[in-house]
């Protein structure tokens, strides 16, 4: 039997990969994600998930570790052009970007890395989603600030919750957006010589 470990604490990426016939055992990576810096979003996303995936994978003998991050990138907003949009540091601050994010179009990175904590190999890409907002009132940004769900997630939006009513257009892969991308993480499986399907009856 092969190990899936997924190093996040985030509930959406272990529903998508139970959804899809695994049982990941949950180890979360307590990196210090504001010590790691990139000159781009993209690189960012990388970064920190190959950093997340090494942790845990120097913390257990065998098995597959899968370390991911996400990032919203607005290059349509002045702004906020080549940045990387985490999770907001307060409610302020998300209400201010949905004042920002309203009628806009953004690219929604997830960095993914897998580790094989037993050889030691590691395989790493990232997943591009375009994400396109709606235009949301200013009661109803507050309304869902004051939920706490953009505190959050990256972005300061979801799909699998309240934030799912204020974005109009997904382009790309849905559950890159929840923060983990089935096709692109089969993909990765794949340069490590294992297939996904032989995980189904290992989970």
């Amino acid at each position: 039997m092969t190990n899936i470990i997924l190093a996040s604490a985030s509930p959406a990426r272990l529903q998508l990969l139970r959804s899809a016939g695994l049982r990941p055992e949950v180890i979360v990576s307590g990196v210090d994600e504001s010590a790691i810096t990139r000159p781009t979003p993209r690189e960012l996303t990388l970064a920190l998930a190959t950093a997340k995936a090494g942790a845990v994978a120097q913390r257990v003998r065998a098995g597959l570790v899968i370390g991911c991050d996400s990032l919203l990138e607005m290059a349509s907003v002045p702004r906020l052009a080549g940045l990387g949009l985490g999770k907001p540091a307060s409610a302020a601050a998300a209400a201010a970007l949905w004042r920002d994010l309203a009628g806009q179009t953004g690219v929604l990175l997830t960095g993914h890395c897998v580790i094989d904590a037993g050889s030691g190999a590691s395989v790493s890409d990232v997943a591009a989603t375009q994400v396109r907002f709606g235009n949301p009132s200013a009661s109803e940004i507050a309304a869902y600030v004051a939920t706490g769900e953009p505190l959050q997630v990256a972005g300061a939006f979801t799909l699998d919750g309240r934030g799912g009513w204020f974005v109009d257009e997904i382009r790309g892969d849905h559950g890159n957006v929840l923060g983990l991308s089935l096709p692109l993480l089969r993909r990765l499986f794949a340069r490590l010589g294992v297939s996904v399907t032989d995980l189904w009856s290992a989970s």
